[in-house]
């Protein structure tokens, strides 16, 4: 139970910037990285529902457009920013290097290129888009689980990867990933997206975005020889913009 705890501590202080006391904060041995992936889907699920209460405490006292993009402040404060520097960084580095060893090197560097700027600027209009087309009968429902659906994404990109330097943000996470904890998160994302959507969406999405991220994972290790946390937080952002797009076809699935 002590180590279950530790691991979703980590797993919060991770991926998100709300502090939690300082007595709950876990040692960070590579066991705990190892339970924190487990609960990835669960922090996920946990900041959909602070969305929900934010967006029906928010509903009467703005507009549309405007209570969406208060909703993407917030989400993106809340987390940090980490997967919108890590997407930015991820579309610098391809678009800029030649090699997997300049490609790394783009990773390094902490300045924001003119393309990784554009990438973050359209991937926040997509979002912003998807947000405003979102009809009212499943918007609830899609704000819930579209934080579940990009960490439980993450996970199936760390499984079985390489980390193609010493050290990193992501190392931890990537070299101490095993089957299990790939399963088991899995679960807890499938039962959660499950009750809230269905049987039938919940096996939609599970198929659709284990394909999207094993394809992408596949792709980009060819181009750098592996992946870092920075392409974590490119796939959490393109698997959460592709929900969002694709959540109006729900409808016809239920």
């Amino acid at each position: 139970m002590k180590q279950a705890w530790a691991g979703f501590a980590l797993a919060w202080q991770f991926l998100t910037i709300i502090p939690l006391p300082s007595r709950w904060l876990p040692e960070t041995i590579p066991l705990t990285f190892s339970m924190a992936l487990r609960w990835f889907p669960v922090v996920g699920f946990l900041l959909g529902i602070g969305l929900v209460a934010i967006d029906r405490a928010l509903e009467d006292l703005f507009t549309p457009m405007v209570l969406n993009l208060i909703m993407l402040v917030l989400y993106v404060v809340a987390t940090g920013g980490l997967h919108q520097d890590g997407l930015a960084d991820t579309v610098d580095a391809l678009a800029g290097g030649t090699t997997p060893e300049h490609r790394l090197e783009i990773f390094r560097d902490s300045h924001i290129g003119a393309l990784g700027v554009t990438g973050l600027i359209l991937s926040l209009a997509l979002r912003y888009a998807g947000l405003m087309a979102l009809p009212g009968g499943i918007r609830e429902l899609v704000l819930l689980c579209m934080p579940a659906v990009g960490r439980w994404s993450m996970i199936l990109g760390v499984w079985k990867a390489v980390y193609p330097r010493k050290k990193g943000l992501g190392a931890s996470f990537i070299q101490n990933c095993s089957s299990v904890d790939v399963v088991l998160a899995t679960i807890l994302f499938s039962l959660g997206i499950g009750v809230v959507f269905g049987p039938i969406i919940a096996v939609a999405v599970l198929c659709v975005g284990s394909l999207l991220v094993r394809l992408y994972v596949w792709w980009i290790s060819r181009k750098i020889g592996g992946i870092t946390g920075d392409i974590l937080g490119s796939i959490n952002e393109g698997i959460e913009i592709v929900f969002i797009l694709c959540a109006p076809m729900f409808l016809f699935l239920v």
